[in-house]
């Protein structure tokens, strides 16, 4: 790992102290001057207007596979936010530099892009008699910039995830490690409203899955940095924030991972009563999350739909999966020709509504007196057609008697 060109950041956090220069912190610049007890320094970065806050050059340290959607995340209208600040080695590990110093940074790109963590610490080829930082005592390049080489790093190709209950779902991270670092152990957690339980962990030659059927290849993992993990025949249980966390034999960093879970309603709409009024009830079965929306539409025959008011609903009902349902009721109110009503079904695990009709006639009473008029009219104009029929079959005779009587 790290055989390809990586990156070097050269950070911004080390302004010179000329005057009106300084950090960037949003859109607002703030004194260079920052007292050490002020740290970790934070910077926030929107690559469309301060894209030469964070400009790479190429170093062979470590691989990063996701610097070009951060470099052109602009070319599609998105972000990238960037937070830097100081990074401290692990307990009981001893800096093999002396005199260097450690930085991790933190880099998302908006709607849905790559997230970046990576550790980066100080070049040792600064000049020595370069100027200090009055605050971070570290070498500035003529730029004023703190000069950095990236590395560790880990990488998710995303910040969220969907998934539908009862498929499967990869969990992506990867990572890379500068030559010299050792690939100690990988851990899998599961946070979910307040509480925390481990998913999966890897360490050399041992593996524990504490989740049933959680897997994650091994063979990935050394040849490609690869530790993303699999989750089949997915619950509701699992749904959450799911942390993935890297340890070399020097440095410690992890990505986030949120996970929602959705499952898409089913939708019947029955004839609840066929007394006056007739009532209308939909069933919304099986769906989470729990937010959805019924809305009830009225067609009428050449009429334009129109949003029926005053439905009813039901309580809500969870079932043992975690899933739940609802029902809603209308009364329908249908002119003589019958007219069609429509529930629609809004959920955020549809890519669009979900509509069934139905098309509802007046009651019994009322159609069996309109079939009665109905049959009557047809009665009465198939008696005129007949008489209409004799009328013009009786005419040739009544003619022919008369030319021979002459």
């Amino acid at each position: 790992m790290g055989s390809e060109p990586g990156w070097c950041l050269l950070l911004c956090l080390a302004l010179s102290g000329a005057a009106g220069s300084g950090f960037l912190h949003g859109d607002s610049p703030v004194p260079n001057h920052i007292h050490p007890r002020l740290l970790p320094i934070c910077l926030v970065v929107s690559i469309q207007r301060h894209l030469c806050a964070l400009p790479f050059s190429p170093v062979d340290l470590v691989q990063m596979p996701q610097a070009e959607a951060l470099l052109h995340a602009d070319c599609s209208g998105k972000t990238v936010t960037c937070e830097i600040s100081q990074y401290f080695l692990q307990a009981g590990r001893e800096a093999p530099f002396e005199g260097a110093a450690w930085f991790i940074g933190n880099m998302q790109v908006s709607r849905g892009g790559p997230s970046v963590s990576m550790v980066m610490k100080t070049r040792g080829d600064a000049d020595t008699g370069a100027v200090r930082h009055p605050a971070l005592n570290l070498p500035l390049s003529p730029q004023g910039t703190v000069r950095t080489a990236v590395e560790f790093q880990v990488t998710s190709e995303t910040q969220s995830l969907r998934r539908l209950l009862g498929s499967s779902v990869s969990l992506p991270c990867s990572f890379s490690m500068a030559p010299g670092l050792d690939l100690v152990g990988v851990e899998w957690r599961l946070q979910h409203k307040g509480s925390g339980q481990l998913v999966y962990s890897w360490q050399p030659e041992q593996a524990q899955a504490k989740r049933k059927g959680a897997t994650l290849e091994p063979e990935q993992l050394h040849e490609a940095g690869d530790a993303s993990l699999t989750l089949p025949n997915l619950t509701l249980k699992d749904e959450g924030t799911y942390i993935c966390q890297i340890t070399t034999s020097l440095y410690q960093t992890q990505q986030i991972i949120p996970l929602d879970i959705l499952a898409p309603p089913k939708v019947q709409l029955n004839l609840a009563n066929k007394d006056l009024p007739p009532s209308l009830i939909c069933s919304v079965t099986g769906y989470y999350p729990l937010d959805v929306v019924v809305t009830w539409i009225r067609e009428d025959p050449g009429g334009i739909p129109a949003q029926v008011s005053g439905a009813t609903f039901s309580s809500l009902r969870q079932s043992m999966m975690g899933t739940y349902s609802i029902s809603s009721t209308v009364m329908a109110e249908p002119v003589p020709t019958g007219a069609t009503y429509i529930c629609q079904v809004s959920h955020v695990s549809l890519e669009e509504p979900l509509r069934v009709s139905m098309r509802v006639f007046p009651d019994t009473e009322q159609r069996t007196a309109f079939g009665v008029i109905c049959g009557s009219i047809l009665f009465l104009l198939a008696l005129l057609f007949l008489r209409l029929q004799r009328r013009q079959a009786s005419l040739p005779r009544s003619t022919k008697t008369m030319r021979h009587s002459g």
